[in-house]
C-alpha cells in the first residue's frame, strides 16, 4: 500500500432504510478526509435515494447483487480490486468527522495492522435503538477525536457496523464473506476478520468512533435470528474460523438471556421467537441436520 496517499473506499450494504442512508451519505460529506469512493449495495433499487447520492462530492457507485449481508458485501469487494482500504459501515452507523482521516493515519503508520474496528459512543443495537436526531446529537456532543495514537487494543474480531481492512491480503488470498450465512449473516464479521488475521494484527481504536443507531427496521425475525444464534457458531466451529471456547460462550449466553427475558421481554426484542429458534437449532444439531441456511425455511 503506498504510504503517501492510500485509496480508501466506504462500502455500505443496505435494506429498507432509504431515509437513514440518505442522511448517512450527507454526514459522510463532512469527513475531514473524504473517502475516495462510496459504494452502496441495496437489496432493492428503491432503497437508495439517487438524488442525495448524486450530491456527494466524490465518486459513488450503486451495485446490485444477491440478497443477504455477506453477498452484498462481497459485491462491494468485487469493485475494490484497485483500492487499498475498504471501510464497511452499516447504513445506520454515523462516523465521527475525523474517522477516515484517523483511519488513514493508522494504516499508513502501522503496516502490521490488517483490520481495525472503531469505538462506539453509543450502540442502539443493545437497546431499543436510537433515532437519527438522538444519534447525531450524541456524536456532536462528543469532543473531537485526537487522531490515531497509542489507543489500540488487540481484538478478537471486528464489529460489522464499522470495520476496515487492508485490501491487499484480502484480494491476494481471495477472502470473501461467507454467503452460507444468509440474510443478516450473524457472525459474518467475526468469520471474515479471523480469516484475515494470519496477515496482520486486528485492533480496536478509540480514535475511530461513531454512533450505531441500531434501527430495528429491516431486521431478521426472532425465530430466524434465534436459530442463527446457535447454527452459525456451530457452522463456524466446523469450518475452523471460530474457537469452541468463543462459540460456546456466545451460544449459551444467548440461550440464557432468551430464557430469562422471555418472561418479561423488552418491547423491541422477540425473546420467545429467539428462544424458539434456539431450540429448533439444538434439535437440528442433535439430528445432524443443522445449517445456517435453514433459516430460509423458517
Amino acid at each position: 500500500m503506498p504510504a503517501e496517499k492510500p485509496s480508501i473506499v466506504v462500502g455500505i450494504a443496505t435494506s429498507g432504510r432509504r431515509d437513514v442512508l440518505a442522511r448517512n451519505i450527507s454526514a459522510l460529506a463532512r469527513q475531514t478526509r473524504l473517502p475516495d469512493r462510496v459504494l452502496v449495495c441495496p437489496v432493492k433499487p428503491g432503497d437508495v435515494d439517487e438524488i442525495s447520492l448524486g450530491k456527494y462530492p466524490k465518486p459513488t457507485l450503486v451495485v446490485s447483487g444477491p440478497v443477504g449481508l455477506p453477498a452484498q458485501r462481497n459485491r462491494i469487494l468485487a469493485e475494490c480490486k484497485a483500492d487499498d482500504i475498504i471501510v464497511f459501515f452499516d447504513d445506520d452507523f454515523f462516523a465521527d468527522d475525523r474517522y477516515i482521516e484517523n483511519l488513514e493515519t493508522l494504516f499508513v503508520s502501522r503496516p502490521d495492522i490488517v483490520a481495525v474496528t472503531g469505538t462506539l459512543i453509543a450502540d442502539g443495537a443493545r437497546g431499543p435503538g436510537l433515532n437519527m436526531e438522538e444519534g447525531l446529537a450524541l456524536l456532536t456532543a462528543r469532543p473531537a477525536s485526537s487522531g490515531a495514537g497509542d489507543d489500540l487494543i488487540e481484538y478478537y474480531g471486528t464489529y460489522g457496523c464499522n470495520m476496515a481492512f487492508r485490501l491487499k491480503p484480502v484480494i491476494e488470498h481471495g477472502i470473501l464473506f461467507d454467503e452460507n450465512l444468509p440474510l443478516y449473516g450473524w457472525q459474518e464479521d467475526i468469520d471474515f476478520s479471523l480469516r484475515v488475521m494470519p496477515y496482520g494484527r486486528i485492533v480496536k481504536s478509540e480514535s475511530l468512533c461513531g454512533v450505531h443507531l441500531g434501527i430495528k427496521l429491516g431486521r431478521t425475525s426472532g425465530v430466524r435470528f434465534g436459530y442463527s444464534q446457535i447454527a452459525n457458531p456451530v457452522y463456524l466451529i466446523r469450518k475452523g474460523s471460530m474457537s469452541w471456547r468463543h462459540a460456546n460462550k456466545l451460544m449459551w449466553r444467548n440461550i440464557a438471556a432468551n430464557i430469562a427475558r422471555s418472561f418479561f421481554p423488552e418491547p423491541w426484542v422477540d425473546r420467545k421467537g429467539r428462544l424458539k429458534g434456539n431450540l429448533l437449532a439444538l434439535i437440528d444439531i442433535a439430528r445432524g441436520r443443522d445449517s445456517p441456511g435453514r433459516i430460509l425455511q423458517l
